[in-house]
């Protein structure tokens, strides 16, 4: 025959078992639930599985390697007034923001109340008399506290995925930081080539127009016909038709430039970027693989799928119970006069089990809804990795294709250059036709602009190179690793 105590052990023991009994069903309905998706295989695409650090809040001032201030100048304006960059500036305020409001779901809190109730009692209510009847003024003044025990880790996840977020919005700003600067330095070095190409026109325009002075006097002297005259006078407008296109270029290169510097679009009308004043980085031997899995675009693709994932877990955490612990000490008096008397002392301690049991499949539903979500993050960051592969294979296949362009072109300008230099003289010494000239002279212009061509290709190859790199072409602080 049981004790008393026994018998009161045995009662406080049936409804913790009933509760580890419900806690284990519901935790069964829910384990079949799980993403379909992986994070791609790094190995195979020749990657290493390098873990994301965290990014630094500014972006390391790669650009400055070229050695042109006047660009530097116009990236740091960039980054400081380009309305894109401040967007995600206010997004990261935004989630840091949302991440220290979930950091306090676990933590104890504490608020104190004040009430004063005027009421007339009913005289057949719960109240007995003297009570019951009148009118009286009741008043409260106490501290209440609230804790959620996180027993199964739900705001433990919640606070892991707001992290989560936290960092993968950081790494946009980064992104957005690295996509606007090479855009700025990739326009201005669109600007150096038509500039550079408009400097060649100008020479091409007048050294037509030497060449028509000479026709004349040859025309004059019974050596050339009309018909070389008109040639002459035909090619000064084609010449002035390339510059006007030329300008054209140079004109929308500026609005672009300004508008990205965050001014209005004829603030850099006067702005001139010498092409020879920015100086191609050395080609790199060799490309860390690292690099590519320190791109913000893919840490921030990496973080997202990662928070999607203690999303799940939170999802999963609430089909255990909750408990909650909930007290609360101060007064509590009928009549103002009576309030802060030590007969008006009340306390209490409230704690609480909950476990819904039927919810008509809500939580299975969330738990479904947030397995699809990480899904989809995983998929995102898998593609985000095959692209940022790609663009680097694309801009590496480019980078060495133009220095095969470039060779090939020198020389086939250095002896186009040979024979226009000898049709100019045989055309200036009687053995030759103009047309002879102006065959010579075309196929010097078409290497002139094609050297310039290339020489900007290289430039904007490169910039593509680091952005597809994140912001470095190497390792070394130069132009990765500072704060």
């Amino acid at each position: 025959m049981s004790t008393p105590h026994q018998a009161g052990a045995k009662a406080l023991l049936r409804p913790l078992v009933a509760l580890v009994l419900l806690t284990l069903s519901a935790c069964s309905t829910q384990q079949d639930v799980q993403p379909s998706l992986r994070p791609t295989d790094a190995a195979r695409l020749g990657l290493q599985a390098t873990a994301p650090t965290v990014v630094p809040d500014q972006l390391a001032p790669w650009w400055q390697a070229y050695g042109d201030e006047q660009l530097n100048q116009l990236v740091a304006q960039a980054l400081l007034d380009n309305p894109t960059v401040q967007v995600a500036q206010t997004r990261l305020q935004r989630v840091r923001a949302q991440e220290t409001y979930t950091r306090g779901a676990d933590k104890p809190g504490l608020q104190a109340t004040a009430e004063v109730d005027r009421q007339h009692f009913s005289e057949r209510g719960m109240y007995p008399p003297p009570i019951a009847g009148n009118t009286l003024t009741t008043g409260t003044l106490q501290l209440e506290s609230s804790w959620e025990l996180d027993l199964f880790g739900r705001h433990r996840a919640e606070l892991a995925g707001a992290i989560g977020q936290t960092r993968a919005v950081q790494a946009d700003l980064q992104a957005a930081r690295l996509l606007l600067s090479s855009q700025v330095a990739r326009l201005y070095v669109q600007l150096a080539r038509w500039q550079a190409q408009r400097g060649l026109a100008q020479r091409t325009l007048s050294q037509r127009d030497e060449m028509l002075g000479l026709i004349r006097q040859r025309v004059q002297a019974g050596l050339d016909t009309t018909v070389e005259l008109r040639q002459g006078e035909g090619a000064l407008p084609d010449a002035r038709l390339q510059i006007e296109v030329m300008d054209e270029q140079i004109a929308l290169s500026r609005h672009a430039l300004a508008v990205l510097t965050g001014q209005a679009p004829q603030a850099l009308d006067q702005l001139n970027a010498p092409l020879d004043k920015v100086h191609a980085l050395p080609a790199p031997g060799s490309i860390p693989v690292d690099l590519l899995a320190r791109r913000a675009d893919v840490m921030a693709a990496l973080w997202r799928a990662e928070a999607a994932g203690h999303q799940v877990d939170a999802a999963r955490a609430m089909f255990y119970p909750n408990v909650d612990l909930v007290s609360y000490g101060g007064f509590n008096a009928i009549g103002l006069d009576q309030l802060l008397k030590a007969g008006s002392l009340q306390w209490g301690l409230m704690p609480a089990i909950h476990l819904p049991l039927f919810d008509a499949d809500r939580r299975r539903a969330n738990l479904q809804g947030k397995v699809a979500e990480q899904d989809a993050a995983l998929a995102s960051y898998n593609q985000t990795v095959l692209q940022a592969v790609q663009e680097v294979a694309d801009q590496l296949s480019s980078a060495q294709s133009i220095a095969r362009q470039r060779k090939e072109q020198q020389a086939a300008q250095h002896s186009a250059e040979a024979a226009y230099s000898l049709a100019q003289a045989r055309y200036r010494a009687g053995l030759g036709t103009y047309l002879v000239v102006l065959n010579a002279e075309s196929m010097v212009l078409s290497q002139r602009r094609a050297a310039i061509d290339l020489q900007a290709r290289t430039l904007d190859a490169q910039l593509g190179l680091v952005r597809a790199l994140g912001g470095s072409l190497q390792t070394d602080p130069l132009n990765g690793d500072r704060s």
